[in-house]
């Protein structure tokens, strides 16, 4: 049997027919170039494997699957092994805050378990690193978690935040209270892009008071957010995060009524040794620095392993 017509037979398997595998078949292939080599590949065996419309494997077909599915399913984890062993990289995405006078502390510690440590390090928003994450671009990413889980990552929550109101130093405004006593606010707001969870998070909380706030600027990042306000460009909402809302221009207000952000770590897959490690440090970091803020979840034990604490 030829092996190339086995690894597309996986992908058709795996994800329920031929359409649906060439989505996910990590190279470039078109779909009446899947069903030929299928059609090659039954008639290598001799057998149907499965049925097209609607799908359905044979008995011959998961028999076959059955067999090939660990090997291929296994590749990743022996890539990441094997780059493991030359040169081991780390691939990181945060807010660039975090990545300047937080990540840091992180790195050193690894590199006392990982000598030869390669770090990769990219800063963006939340759903910047939810498609480096998913195209493999990145190992892991520091997000706010949002209430519905992302099904395709792994995550594990570290703290949760409060959110701040970033005004102009010279502003009247003394608490965000008195912003809530006008249903319609027309101060132009800044914040991090709309799809991200920090703002939509913002946004439910204003429904439930009954106030309307369009956003009028997206920021990529929380100094951003800061700096335009800073600029006087309107009123921000941030995290208070030490360092992403401090400028000598603004105040940051609390928003103690609104719902904390829960922000913690994503990832893909089973991860590797490295990316496990990292993970451990990120958490044991985060408790140590804002044990007010900690949440206690555990990351899940390695398969065969005990238990992580």
């Amino acid at each position: 049997m030829n092996v190339h017509h086995l690894e597309l037979f996986y992908y058709v398997a795996k994800h329920g027919g031929i359409s649906a595998a060439v989505r996910h078949i990590p190279y470039g292939i078109q779909q009446p170039a899947v069903s030929g080599q299928m059609s090659s590949l039954e008639d290598q065996t001799g057998v149907r494997l499965f049925e097209r419309t609607p799908f359905r494997l044979t008995a011959a077909g998961k028999k076959l699957f059955a067999h090939i599915e660990p090997f291929f399913n296994g590749l990743p984890a022996v890539a990441d092994k094997l780059r493991g062993e030359d040169k081991p990289e780390l691939r990181l995405g945060a807010a660039e805050l975090l990545l300047l006078h937080h990540i840091p502390t992180v790195t050193r510690r690894l590199r006392t378990q990982f000598p030869k440590l390669l770090l990769s390090m990219r800063s963006g928003y939340q759903t910047q690193f939810e498609t480096w994450l998913a195209d493999g671009v990145i190992d892991i990413a520091v997000v706010p978690i949002d209430e519905r889980p992302n099904v395709k990552f792994r995550q594990l929550r570290l703290t949760r935040v409060p959110l701040v109101l970033i005004v102009p130093r010279k502003s009247p405004i003394k608490t965000a209270a008195e912003l809530w006593k006008h249903k319609k606010i027309t101060e132009p707001l800044v914040g991090l892009p709309l799809a991200t969870t920090v703002m939509r998070s913002f946004q439910r909380d204003l429904k439930r008071r009954g106030v309307t706030w369009n956003q009028s600027i997206e920021a990529t990042s929380m100094e951003l957010v800061t700096s335009y306000v800073a600029n006087g460009e309107g009123y921000g909402v941030n995290l208070a995060l030490g360092g992403g809302a401090d400028h000598p221009e603004v105040r940051a207000l609390p928003l103690d009524d609104f719902k904390p952000m829960s922000v913690g770590l994503m990832w893909k897959g089973e991860p590797s040794e490295l990316v496990r490690s990292a993970l451990i440090e990120l958490q044991r970091y985060t408790r140590e620095t804002w044990p007010e803020w900690s949440i206690d979840d555990e990351l899940p034990a390695a398969k065969g392993a005990r238990k992580v604490r």
